[in-house]
């Protein structure tokens, strides 16, 4: 079988910029993102209780996201159903008033714990600047994964699994 010379350099170079721009997004994403111990977050969930992460003891999923954000309405369902068996704390982030978030809960169906960040100080806190982000925070309080950008359900929980089990 004869290979074509011309075609694999051609598909090669296309191949390597791909992953030079893939990889450059990605780190321009992650730029200022929080990283080692996580800045402890605290807050008002819309519903009134006092939310914090200073002492998590167990594996903490943290979703920054906004009512705006078309990727996040698509990721919203899966961080609906992760709350109901892991602690999830999600931060709404400049997406209105308490008002315009609870309503936007109501409309979509979603149920799990919010702060709103109407004005982006926590976001600031954790160095987002793009949502959704997700971090996953272990039982000590330390960040183990960052995702910026779509996650998916199984992807997260498969990272909250990592943290629990200490990678």
């Amino acid at each position: 079988m004869k290979i074509n010379r011309r075609a694999f350099v051609t598909n090669a170079i296309w191949l390597i910029a791909f992953l030079l721009v893939f990889f450059g997004v990605r780190a321009y994403q992650h730029r200022d993102i929080a990283s080692g111990q996580a800045p402890v977050l605290s807050g008002r969930s819309l519903d009134g209780r006092t939310v914090s992460t200073a002492a998590p003891g167990k594996p903490l999923l943290i979703h920054f996201w906004a009512s705006w954000c078309r990727i996040c309405r698509f990721e919203q369902n899966s961080i609906d159903a992760i709350s109901k068996d892991h602690p999830v704390i999600t931060v709404a982030m400049q997406s209105g008033g308490n008002e315009e978030v609870a309503r936007h809960l109501h409309e979509q169906g979603i149920g799990f714990t919010v702060i709103n960040d109407e004005h982006g100080d926590l976001s600031h806190q954790f160095g987002v600047r793009v949502v959704p982000t997700t971090f996953i925070i272990d039982a000590s309080g330390k960040i183990r994964f960052v995702e910026v950008g779509y996650s998916s359900e199984l992807g997260l929980r498969a990272r909250l699994w990592l943290a629990r089990a200490g990678f």
